[in-house]
């Protein structure tokens, strides 16, 4: 292995890193690795990465026979095989809105994969780092459709279904006063009991996620006599989150999200990425594979962390279309959370 570069060693906080890695002859065993400390160590010593998943929401996390599905449990298996090199050694934590962030501080879970939108109050008043962004998403309003309702103004003195305590129920505050109306909340503890209570006809209206409605209204009767109406009211940046506490564990769950990003742009597959690693000619390609300047090692990380993140279950638009895309169940266009090649949001900083 080669000695470290002058990348190894740009931020102040590895610089102790950095020194143990010469003391040691810059041997990136996983033993080695681990010594580090920390959540990664915790992960490697236990031999299981365990995510913070929600308790049941179509196309991002459910489970069914058995068995966890859904894109933000694919992510979960990106992060195992990029931190342990087995992308099955999760352990799925259900959490609701309620008790998410209590489960990530003591311990119960090492990473929140929970549509958990990123905001001032969370990120400068919480215990936890928000490491990025993985779905662009917003408030919208599920209707009966012959209510024959065109907008959520029209929804005044509405009763609207709401889990309370969240920044659903802030938005629907803010919407309220931004527009002079009135609702009459509906407070209920999950989206699946929403649905429940919008069902029996408990409430005229139910907010949430526009993705998170666009499952929920598959479970419904007649599915085509509800709508999500135009309206989305908020900016829900959904992203992984982690104990503030552990700032290396952050950085390294935000640059496995940015290599699947990256592996989008790149054309890098779950089928192609091993032999990319052998014939890409772009050196930014062969950097993330880990075939040129192992920059997995300044993040605590093996040289292929990247293209085993890959290979789990493919790169971000492999996961995506699987699980929320145009011919998916939810059906949802790609919109925001396309490249930023292709008018999108998404945006991976350079791997150099």
């Amino acid at each position: 292995m080669t000695a470290p570069t002058l990348f190894d060693l740009f931020r102040p906080r590895r610089l102790a890193r950095a020194a143990t890695a010469f003391a040691l002859g810059f041997a990136a065993s996983q033993s080695d690795l681990a010594a580090v400390g920390g959540t990664l160590a915790e992960v490697r010593e236990r031999g299981m990465l365990r995510c913070g998943v929600d308790t049941g929401l179509a196309g991002f996390a459910e489970e069914q026979d058995g068995e966890w599905r859904g894109f933000e449990v694919d992510l979960c298996h990106a992060y195992a095989a990029a931190f342990l090199g087995d992308a099955d050694a999760v352990d799925f934590v259900p959490l609701t809105t309620a008790e998410r962030f209590e489960a990530l501080s003591d311990g119960r879970a090492d990473i929140l994969l929970r549509n958990t939108s990123w905001t001032f109050a969370r990120d400068a008043q919480r215990d936890v780092t928000f490491v990025g962004t993985y779905y662009y998403d917003g408030q919208g309003f599920l209707t009966p459709r012959d209510l024959g309702v065109a907008s959520a103004r029209e929804l005044d003195g509405a009763r609207i279904c709401v889990m309370p305590a969240t920044t659903t129920a802030l938005n629907l505050d803010d919407y309220a006063a931004t527009y002079g109306l009135s609702f009459e909340e509906v407070l209920v503890d999950t989206p699946q009991e929403g649905l429940q209570a919008y069902s029996e006809g408990q409430c005229e209206a139910f907010t949430n996620d526009v993705s998170s409605l666009a499952g929920l209204r598959r479970s419904l009767d007649g599915p085509e006599d509800h709508v999500i109406l135009p309206d989305v009211i908020s900016k829900e940046p959904l992203g992984p989150v982690v104990r503030a506490s552990d700032p290396d564990f952050a950085e390294a769950a935000r640059w496995v999200l940015f290599a699947l990003i990256a592996a989008e742009e790149y054309g890098l597959t779950a089928s192609n990425a091993a032999a990319q690693a052998q014939d890409a000619r772009n050196p930014e390609v062969l950097r993330l594979l880990g075939a040129e300047d192992e920059i997995g090692a300044a993040l605590g990380l093996s040289p292929d962390f990247a293209m085993k993140a890959i290979e789990a279950r493919g790169n971000y638009g492999e996961i995506f279309e699987r699980h929320l895309g145009t011919g998916s169940a939810l059906g949802l266009r790609r919109g925001l959370n396309a490249q930023w090649t292709r008018g999108g949001l998404l945006y991976a900083p350079p791997f150099r």
